[in-house]
């Protein structure tokens, strides 16, 4: 892949010299991004309306699960969600408390001004005319600095959806951190971005080289792992082989999250990127999840209880081995950046 000469592109690989070597003394973390999202149909088309904000009691035990072990999430939010009073005074009083960062999350269909026609392609802001992506991106951080008295500096796409000038545009709109990379994925054959060949390290995204692009973690998994993304690739061109070499163990691509991820499978993936000397695991899943009904992974009662079984068993692997916790805050000064922080609207 083409090397980024600082243009701002997310979707090219970053030169050597972006690379972030993080503090020493921060040693190897993992942190939290909640997409905090409508409510919404994932197998129907997109709609402007249709949506609802109604899984506050789940997000309330969610946000007091991970308080008690001593997480501290991110949720990246988007507009329907900080539009909603019951919502924003919810998440207010976590902020206020500092057991939760805010950031942004843009789900351009549901995100003013409402000028693009609504379908698939144009679900990526991305890959909307620059104006555009630029115009919603601003109306969210507006929003979301009346409801919070700030300004996100933390960002993630919705539908990991940035495009060529993502990069350059959040460094304008005052952001420190992007999370909308997903390594090892690729979303062109559904209108959106190719995310292959990409690192798994944080490293400087932005054309003024304030803006730190965080990757979410994914790893392969299985006794043909060392053959890489390269190998992966090959195997995925062909067909049925490659659900065979994920059934026996032999090649899977696991991300961290427990949604369709199984708790042992993350336990591999974890293994696997300390092998790779990843310096921090970016964890990730969807706010409707905490609410039974509302996505396929926590259809009823027992999928929820089988989702914090889930973290019960990995947060309890990561303390096994040593991987702590960290907050937005430590992790951006482990980065010490070199741009300015958002500033209050």
């Amino acid at each position: 892949m083409t090397t980024l000469s600082h243009d701002g592109n997310l979707l090219r690989a970053p030169a050597a010299e972006d690379r972030i070597m993080l503090d020493p003394d921060f040693g190897t973390r993992f942190m939290l991004f909640v997409d905090t999202e409508e409510e919404f149909d994932w197998n129907a088309p997109f709609r402007r309306t249709g949506h609802g904000v109604t899984a506050l009691q789940g997000m309330e035990r969610g946000q007091a699960y991970f308080a008690a072990a001593g997480v501290k999430p991110v949720y990246v939010t988007d507009y329907p969600v900080v539009d909603s009073d019951a919502a924003a005074a919810m998440m207010g009083r976590w902020l206020t408390d500092g057991a939760a960062d805010i950031g942004a999350h843009l789900h351009p269909w549901v995100n003013p001004p409402h000028v693009e026609e609504v379908t698939a392609a144009n679900s990526y802001v991305g890959f909307l005319p620059e104006a555009v992506e630029r115009a919603k991106l601003e109306a969210l951080c507006q929003r979301i600095a009346e409801r919070f008295g700030a300004r996100p500096v933390t960002y993630r796409a919705g539908r990991y959806g940035v495009g060529p000038n993502s990069a350059r545009l959040l460094e304008e709109a005052g952001f420190r951190l992007d999370s909308s990379v997903r390594s090892r994925f690729d979303y062109s054959a559904q209108y959106g971005p190719d995310f292959q060949g990409l690192p798994q390290y944080p490293y400087w995204a932005g054309p003024g080289r304030s803006l730190v692009e965080l990757p979410l973690s994914t790893a392969f998994a299985g006794l043909l792992r060392g053959g890489g993304e390269r190998l992966y690739r090959t195997v995925q061109r062909m067909g049925p082989v490659a659900g065979a070499l994920a059934r026996t163990g032999m090649l899977s691509r696991i991300p961290l999250t427990p949604e369709g991820i199984g708790a042992q499978e993350a336990i591999a993936a974890i293994d696997a990127l300390l092998r790779e000397g990843a310096p921090v695991l970016n964890f990730s899943f969807h706010s409707p999840t905490l609410e039974p009904g509302h996505t396929p992974y926590v259809r009823d009662e027992a999928d929820r209880t089988a989702f914090y079984g889930w973290w019960d068993a990995v947060l309890d692997h990561l303390d096994k081995r040593n991987v702590r916790p960290a907050t937005l805050d430590a992790f951006l000064k482990a980065v010490q950046p070199r741009g300015q922080a958002c500033q209050a609207a």
